[in-house]
């Protein structure tokens, strides 16, 4: 039996519940994808518990059916009722639920859903998921569901920073898992970092992005394998510190994104970002230019390789296992820097990649067009994309971007545009190369 303070804390929940902003405002877009949709939402034990009421709320206006299934831990942060309160169906805790169609409510659950959610996903509940283990409720719903599954991590920045974690998102990823976030903002435990549980608007959003169709009818691309290479890479220096550059990684990924929907077999090697894969494209996570040379192999052959990363043109010597710390009274340091690989040029060299079409980015700062023609012939590209950058509001981490594109005996502009809508002509321009 529910004691005093059980029974407080369960009218709290519904109290919080019953006060959540509706967020009507953020309703229209998302309503018309995920309309009808039945989605089950699984919360995981961490602080973040709380901002999933909200998301119920969302989803709902957004004219989804939802379910909610907790883990143990879950239930430490938030009631089962508020759940209720908020879905209006009775919320999930138990594999042994003697109520659930034949005592089986996880295979009930699993055959009803046409999305699950998890979110928060904790570090725990991530590598149980990678691992395919079903040893409570929400990770055997995971593993017996054929609905397409999505995250949500929420944990402490250095939790999402470990190989280990970071291992078993790779994974997720590569078996088509969408994930959503994180954020990089204060953490309950007073820190700040990589590790905060997207806003609720942000993760409808983001569902809503993924619920319509994916590939064009007719795709240019129909058939092909396009690699795509986006994003920054960091070099380390010592445990603290790294080179690295101010590359977002949008366009690259507006590239796949774009292949993708016009019919191709698409993998994308990414730098570190904060991006979520698009729809139907194979992602493979790298950090350093010699991880990303190695993923771009073994991604190969393809039939269009296209070069959008911002590789790192230079790596330390040697990387330090200790902190490098200040020495003396001197007020500079000399790190020994070395030369890295050239990824693009070697792709375009390759005999036996089976590329049809070399496609390479030049960011620049002045002399755009010249130095984009150099590198065109020098690098044997098929096709190169220029653009300027220090420029406000375009180039890096700017949504929008101006660009041209060259090709021997010709070039293209592409005046100022998101640069989701620059991806689709460019790969109309790349589909119209390879039949010339």
């Amino acid at each position: 039996m529910a004691g005093a303070g059980d029974r407080s804390i369960a009218a709290l929940g519904v109290s919080l519940a019953a006060n959540l902003r509706v967020g009507s405002s953020h309703v229209s877009a998302s309503a018309t994808a995920l309309a009808g949709q039945r989605i089950l939402l699984c919360v995981g034990g961490g602080i973040a518990a709380y901002k999933s009421l909200e998301l119920v709320r969302r989803l709902r206006d957004a004219g989804a059916a939802v379910q909610v299934a907790m883990t143990a831990g879950a239930q430490q942060f938030v009631t089962p009722l508020s759940f209720q309160a908020l879905s209006g169906h009775p919320t999930r805790t138990t594999l042994w639920d003697g109520a659930a169609e034949q005592a089986m409510g996880h295979l009930e659950l699993a055959r009803w859903a046409e999305r699950v959610v998890v979110a928060p996903a904790t570090a725990d509940l991530l590598a149980r998921l990678a691992h395919g283990l079903a040893d409570d409720l929400v990770a055997t719903l995971c593993l017996a569901t054929e609905a397409p599954l999505a995250v949500v991590p929420a944990m402490n920045h250095r939790m999402w920073r470990h190989p280990a974690t970071e291992a078993n998102v790779a994974a997720l990823r590569a078996r088509g898992v969408q994930v959503i976030g994180p954020d990089d903002g204060p953490l309950a435990e007073g820190e700040s970092g990589p590790g905060r549980l997207s806003e609720p608007e942000a993760i409808v959003a983001a569902l809503a992005g993924t619920a319509g169709p994916a590939v064009v009818a007719s795709g240019l691309l129909q058939g092909l394998k396009v690699v795509v290479s986006a994003g920054p890479t960091y070099e380390d220096l010592d445990p603290v510190r790294y080179l690295g550059n101010r590359s977002s990684g949008k366009m690259g990924f507006a590239v796949a994104d774009a292949a993708a929907r016009q019919g191709a077999q698409v993998v994308l090697v990414s730098g570190p970002v904060q991006l979520e894969t698009p729809r139907g494209v194979r992602r493979m996570d790298v950090r350093s230019a010699a991880q990303m040379r190695q993923a771009v192999a073994d991604a190969l052959p393809a039939d269009i390789y296209v070069g959008a990363a911002a590789v790192a043109d230079y790596t330390a010597r040697a990387f330090s296992p200790s902190k490098i710390k200040k020495t003396g009274t001197g007020q500079s340091l000399v790190l020994d820097l070395v030369r890295t690989p050239d990824i693009l040029a070697e792709v375009a060299q390759r005999a036996d990649a089976g590329l049809k079409l070399v496609v390479g980015f030049a960011a620049e700062t002045d002399n755009v067009a010249d130095y984009a023609r150099q590198k065109l012939t020098a690098k044997r590209l098929d096709l190169i994309v220029a653009n300027r950058v220090g420029v406000p509001g375009s180039g890096f981490e700017s949504d929008d971007n101006a660009m041209t594109a060259y090709w021997p005996g010709g070039e293209r502009d592409f005046p100022p545009a998101p640069k989701v809508r620059l991806a689709d002509g460019l790969v109309e321009l790349i589909a119209e190369r390879l039949r010339a």
